[in-house]
């Protein structure tokens, strides 16, 4: 079974508290560089090492691929605005990951986005004074602030992104020491800070607030500290501090767990310590890197830290990364099941349908991909969404939202908008003789009919041709109706189109496929998994079920959650649908996104959406939302995971997965 964090795979325990040294090799160097300081930028496909360059004749700062095979690393882009100091990442800005530097001749704060180094005119802030720290800190809120230290003072600042991206100061506030390295622990929430000309550790606690922070010494190390990093644990984080040439572990607390004294060349001196943690080609336990000076010159220096933390009785977490992202987002009362709808005018305009069915406030919601709500519109205690795209209403071509509502048993239907909202169409209510329950909806790859299927928890399945008059009237026509599985309670229900197939899920037995034309044969279906207890790899009760499209008709993936084990299988949509996989969602590592349980209604996307979602993302109800101060909320919520941390996760890349997903699907083009 794979477990999937909020931030990626679960994650695996650092821990010990020997006292061992170990020998740290020099893996890969570029030189000819004037270094002080390195950021990383986390990708599961490009990982970059990001080192200034302090020189007056060029400048700038320059990224290195972290996917390189040999000891030189391989340049990938630089930019030179003048000598330059610091710079760090920020995540996830307005949907875009940058990096923001500060050069020395001038003092001006700039940003760059991450991908091509384009900069951005609207920041370029000019901040007087001579500073040797820079960090990032992205708040419980989704604000992203930085930390600017100098001669005894730090300023803050928040970068957002408004009608255009822009930086704000925050504050200026004093600190004991001329800071020279910083590090900041994202789940402890905390800034550890030090000095090249000081031994002590210093650290406050990070808080969206204009009140002076109060400063904590931490305690002593060795020698002067010319550099500073996390490595980030499951239960806690460990303090990494460069003391010249040996690089010393400890806790937040500062207990000394052991050393790594650099090999590979005379007279090292390292600074501007930072970490990769998720394993890349050329690193797969991870990497340390540094700014680098010794007797053949100076630069930018990697080590693997491949057989290095075992030496020092320390587990190694290669799932932690940073620029993952879960989101969750309350549903606002009795929350059941999602669906998505892919935003013709823009990807990153796509949006979330939610189902309400309570009595308070039935209702359809819609969320962005932030999670935001947007709009609710009233609906008669909808259970199931599904989304219609392109349907021919009167002279028209709309994209509707099909939802079965308990409340008068009926067929709902809503108008989606070009910019992503509902509203109410005619013809958007239809009687069934049955007490609705799940839902979801077929259009015919021989015919272009589209139609609409509807159950009943007594496994009785009716299905209907939707329709429309010449003045834009929605009309249905019941066909047929049939029992699906052995006649248990149904509910969750997904149709493959092009390949004519409804998918069942029988909720106290397993997975069903049944041929979804309303001319075909349904007298008996194909069990694609039973449940455990029947020698299956399913798990009771069997809520949701789901379909990502792949590149061809036989490539993509079947879903289903498990509601009993708070848990996700996946099947290959080629028949007969082999199993592939189990996995779960659990809680974020600092606590404000908790664990998905008692899961029900899934949706999945796999096309190229924003910056979060570079390979669509997968979307769950979540009955239980725990709360980060304890208790849980009385609302239901939605949980949101990259697809890429999915079927991209470390532990089952060597299955191709992701590869066989369909990134430029388009659901109108039939």
């Amino acid at each position: 079974m794979v477990r999937l964090s909020a931030l990626s795979l679960c994650l695996a325990t650092l821990f010990g508290c020997s006292t061992a040294q170990v020998e740290l090799p020099i893996s890969a160097t570029a030189l000819e560089y004037e270094p002080d300081w390195t950021s990383i930028y986390y990708s599961k496909s490009q990982p970059l090492l990001i080192g200034n360059d302090g020189s007056a004749a060029a400048g700038g700062f320059h990224t290195f691929s972290l996917n390189g095979n040999s000891s030189s690393l391989t340049e990938v882009a630089s930019v030179a605005p003048g000598r330059t100091k610091l710079m760090t990442v920020v995540y996830n800005v307005g949907r875009e990951d940058l990096i923001i530097s500060i050069d020395q001749p001038t003092s001006v704060l700039r940003a760059y986005k991450i991908n091509d180094l384009e900069p951005i005119p609207s920041i370029k802030t000019t901040v007087l004074g001579d500073w040797s720290a820079l960090c990032t800190w992205k708040a419980d809120s989704g604000d992203q602030y930085l930390f600017l230290f100098g001669k005894k003072q730090a300023k803050q600042f928040l970068v957002r992104r408004r009608r255009a991206f822009e930086i704000v100061e925050i504050q200026t506030f004093p600190v004991p020491l001329e800071v020279s390295s910083c590090a900041v622990s994202l789940p402890a929430g905390r800034i550890y800070i030090g000095a090249d000309d000081d031994s002590n550790v210093y650290s406050f606690e990070l808080a969206e607030s204009t009140a002076n922070p109060m400063m904590d010494v931490v305690g002593g190390v060795n020698d002067g500290i010319t550099g500073l990093a996390i490595y980030v644990g499951a239960e806690q984080d460990y303090l990494l501090v460069a003391e010249t040439d040996v690089i010393a572990v400890y806790t937040t607390s500062l207990e000394l767990l052991g050393t790594m004294e650099l090999s590979g060349a005379q007279e090292i001196e390292i600074q501007g310590l930072s970490v990769h943690q998720t394993a890349s080609i050329s690193y797969p336990s991870g990497a340390i890197a540094y700014a680098l000076e010794y007797d053949d010159g100076a630069g930018f220096g990697v080590s693997s830290l491949q057989g290095i933390l075992p030496q020092l009785n320390l587990t190694l977490n290669t799932r932690y990364n940073p620029s993952n992202r879960l989101a969750h987002f309350a549903n606002g009362g009795d929350g059941d099941d999602p669906a998505i709808w892919l935003s013709p005018v823009s990807p990153d305009l796509s949006r979330i349908i939610t189902t309400t069915k309570s009595d308070e406030s039935p209702s359809l919601g819609v969320f962005d991909l932030t999670g935001k709500l947007l709009q609710t519109i009233k609906a008669g205690e909808p259970n199931n969404v599904d989304i219609i795209y392109g349907f021919a209403v009167g002279n028209e071509t709309r994209d509707l939202a099909f939802a079965a509502c308990r409340e008068d048993n009926t067929l709902c239907l809503f108008e989606i908008t070009s910019e992503g909202t509902l509203r109410t169409i005619s013809g958007g209510s239809h009687p069934t003789p049955i007490e609705v329950y799940g839902s979801c909806t077929f259009k015919s790859p021989s015919s272009g009919k589209t139609y609409l299927f509807v159950n009943a928890k007594s496994a009785e399945y009716l299905q209907y041709e939707l329709g429309s008059t010449a003045n834009g009237t929605l009309t249905t026509t019941f066909l047929r109706s049939f029992t699906a599985g052995s006649g248990g309670q149904v509910e969750g229900c997904v149709v493959d189109n092009e390949n004519g197939w409804l998918f069942v899920g029988e909720e106290p037995l397993g997975l069903w496929r049944y041929d979804a034309e309303p001319d075909s044969d349904v007298s008996e279906g194909f069990s694609v998994d039973v449940v455990s207890t029947s020698g299956g790899n399913l798990y009771a009760d069997v809520e949701g079920v789901t379909l990502v499209p792949g590149k061809t008709n036989d490539e993509g993936f079947i879903i289903v959650s498990c509601q009993g084990v708070s848990a996700y299988n996946i099947y290959r949509r080629a028949s007969p649908h082999d199993f592939v996989m189990t996995f779960t969602i659990t809680g974020n590592m600092d606590g404000s996104v908790d664990r998905v349980s008692n899961t029900d209604g899934i949706a999945v996307i796999g096309n190229a959406l924003n910056a979060d979602f570079p390979n669509g993302f997968f979307v769950t109800h979540d009955d239980a939302n725990e709360l980060p101060e304890g208790g849980t909320s009385e609302e239901a919520s939605f949980k949101l995971v990259s697809l890429e941390d999915i079927l991209g996760a470390e532990a089952v890349a060597s299955l191709g997965l992701l590869g066989q997903v369909d990134t430029q699907w388009n659901p109108r083009s039939s």
